[in-house]
């Protein structure tokens, strides 16, 4: 557990290598907090959870509890930090006394607990990822070509619209009862659904450059009522994200919000899958009648099995992680980018809230999308099957695109 906190703490501290003041305090889009804050979130959350309400520890840094606790202040007065080195000293001075804590604590007793910061930390690690891609993405198109962005190829496949993965029908086990499990995924429960087909590789590039140059954006017959009315005030006319280079049709689309998602697979004559859909064909192995914690298996994730932890930084070709497959015969259920399911987040059967009851419940509004699967940025600790992500449906910020079902 020590060396799971300290690996994830030093990806984290990775992401503000060489990082100006200007880049650390900025807030790039009204919905989120700069990438500064969330570093600041993290130290602040470890010694509310572990110095104070564990150990009984008087807070440490007072003056900073307004500036970094969730409900604290609005994100845009979030924008005036300590330096980042004021901030890196915070952070480590927090972190040496949870350290000297898990070294003198039985950790069985608490190890929920730790696995939720642990977790905690990597969520907001990911979150500075995308703000991070969002600052780069507001760059000129020139500076976005000095970046570090490179095409990762692979020969194209031929036909990929039409490779679907018939699922029989059948019960299969949904969620996840283990330590890891966040109060969202709890508890684990049978769950039935008749016979489905489901996309086996996301949604590429070259599929959804279809859908935009034939007008995709501009015919309402393709959209729901709340996506045509979100795209007539949003005036998209294609992903956030979008490389229009034949080096990345191989890549999966994203930046993609819900509705976008939901016209396409409209457009190809689909539609997007359930969450329980798509937990089924990522984890469930049929010829056993077993639960996989991960689409390969229960093996932890590695280089091998699919894109994650920032490995890259970037995308990669869906067809890439073959090792990564899942039982059904799935592509990169796991890691790359997430995937917008047809499901609203709401509670399993048995939920109760842990640690404090606003970390899921307050987002049972029938206001939240589910996405499933992780993305290049998610860390190991984050990324399993039962994992359960949410956002609302017009929200493309984070790295999200999209496979479909029939």
């Amino acid at each position: 557990m020590i060396r799971a906190f300290v690996e994830c703490r030093a990806k984290t501290l990775e992401l503000f290598k060489n990082m100006d003041e200007a880049t650390f305090c900025l807030q790039a889009h009204p919905d989120f907090s700069p990438v500064g804050w969330h570093l600041g979130h993290i130290g602040y959350t470890e010694s509310l959870w572990i110095l104070e309400r564990n150990a009984g520890e008087p807070c440490l840094f007072p003056q900073y509890r307004q500036l970094y606790a969730a409900d604290g202040l609005p994100k845009n007065q979030r924008v005036k930090l300590p330096t980042l080195a004021e901030t890196r000293d915070y952070l480590d001075t927090i972190r040496e006394k949870v350290l000297y804590c898990m070294e003198r604590t039985d950790l069985k007793q608490q190890e929920r607990l730790w696995r939720f910061l642990l977790q905690h930390e990597s969520q907001h690690s990911e979150t500075i990822s995308f703000v991070l891609e969002l600052i780069r993405n507001q760059q000129s198109n020139q500076e976005k070509e000095n970046s570090w962005h490179f095409a990762y190829s692979s020969p194209l496949f031929s036909n990929p619209l039409n490779e679907m993965i018939q699922i029989r029908a059948g019960e299969f086990e949904m969620g996840n009862n283990s330590l890891d499990a966040l109060d969202n995924e709890r508890s684990a429960h049978k769950v039935y659904l008749d016979t489905y087909s489901i996309d086996r590789y996301p949604v590429t590039c070259k599929q959804y450059r279809i859908f935009t140059e034939s007008g995709g954006y501009k015919n309402k017959q393709w959209w729901s009522e709340a996506g045509w009315e979100w795209l007539q005030t949003e005036q998209a006319t294609q992903p956030l994200y979008w490389e229009d280079n034949p080096d990345w049709y191989n890549h999966p689309v994203w930046g993609v919000s819900y509705y976008e998602a939901e016209a396409y697979a409209k457009f190809v004559g689909k539609r997007l899958p359930t969450e329980a859909e798509w937990e089924k064909a990522a984890s469930w192995d049929e010829k056993v009648k077993c639960r996989r914690i991960y689409p390969w298996g229960d093996e932890p994730p590695t280089a091998e099995h699919c894109n994650h932890n920032n490995i890259h930084n970037q995308t990669t070709p869906v067809n890439a992680y073959s090792s990564g497959q899942s039982a059904y015969g799935l592509y990169d259920t796991l890691g790359n980018v997430w995937e917008w399911t047809d499901s609203w987040f709401d509670r399993y059967p048995d939920f109760q809230h842990y640690p404090y009851k606003g970390y899921s419940q307050t987002y049972f509004d029938n206001e939240h999308k589910v996405l499933k699967g992780g993305s290049w940025a998610t860390r190991p600790w984050a990324l399993r099957c039962s994992f359960r992500n949410w956002y609302h449906p017009h929200m493309r910020q984070m790295f999200a695109g999209f496979r479909c079902a029939a």
